[in-house]
């Protein structure tokens, strides 16, 4: 037994334009995210939410171009052919880049603004969390991340043959994630250890996903020494978290005054 296969039609717009479902699932994503990470920062980290609110921009502005640029340049360099791909950003985006990318945007906004990130990190921790589950049901519906041909009973149904589906187990892993951040924060441990959990947590199950990744399709992510851009970037990831969760308890053990 599988999953069945579906593609669902794109929405229809004023003036002939459309936007198909994955556009809806990621503005939903973004919403909530940003929505859950300001009520976080009132009622958890006691700090005012005007900053996560304005942030909105920035971390969505760089994420796209981070996305795009990772998607173009690491992924699918054979699409430079078209020198002007580089600048349509909507046409192919990796969520990795687009971490990255809205990472660089969330610290240039915080030190553009001279207010100080620790007390942040933890609300977007846990909005992140959520959102970016949310965004890979997207990714799910539309069936843009195809793994390896299998027989296991969570697999696609695929054109060709079922398939597991990358999409919808990197969103399994981040509700699970999601949940764990949710039972740590009761504890309330120091500022910035639940946004190293988020990244510790889910950089490991990622870097083996991503061994699952289709290689047999027209269309195929680049491998460099066997790994994908995603597997790199993930490694990094993870030793920021680490750094992070370090970074925490060390603090938390400094006497204060």
């Amino acid at each position: 037994m599988t999953i069945p296969y579906y593609e669902l039609p794109a929405l229809n717009l004023p003036f002939d334009q459309k936007i198909d479902i994955f556009g809806v699932v990621s503005a939903v994503a973004v919403f909530v995210g940003a929505w859950l990470a300001a009520k976080e920062a009132r009622t958890y980290a006691k700090v005012s939410d005007r900053p996560l609110r304005d942030l909105v921009p920035w971390a969505v502005g760089f994420g796209l171009i981070g996305g795009h640029f990772m998607h173009v340049f690491a992924y699918h360099p054979e699409l430079l052919t078209d020198v002007w791909v580089v600048f349509r950003v909507w046409e192919g985006l990796s969520s990795m880049g687009g971490v990255l990318g809205a990472l660089l945007g969330i610290f240039i906004f915080f030190r553009k603004e001279k207010i100080p990130l620790t007390p942040y990190l933890d609300p977007l921790a846990l909005g992140t969390s959520v959102g970016w589950s949310i965004g890979r049901f997207g990714c799910f519906l539309v069936h843009d991340h195809p793994g390896v041909k299998t027989d296991f009973f969570l697999a696609v149904e695929f054109p060709g043959g079922p398939r597991h589906d990358l999409g919808l187990y990197d969103m399994f892993v981040l509700l699970g994630i999601a949940g764990v951040l949710y039972a740590v924060k009761r504890r309330h441990p120091p500022p910035g250890t639940l946004m190293g959990l988020l990244a510790v947590l889910y950089t490991v199950p990622r870097f083996f996903l991503d061994f699952l990744r289709a290689s047999d399709l027209s269309f195929v992510d680049r491998r460099y020494a066997g790994l994908t851009p995603g597997q790199y970037t993930v490694v990094l990831i993870f030793g920021v978290g680490v750094w992070l969760i370090a970074r925490a308890r060390r603090t938390s053990l400094t006497p204060k005054g």
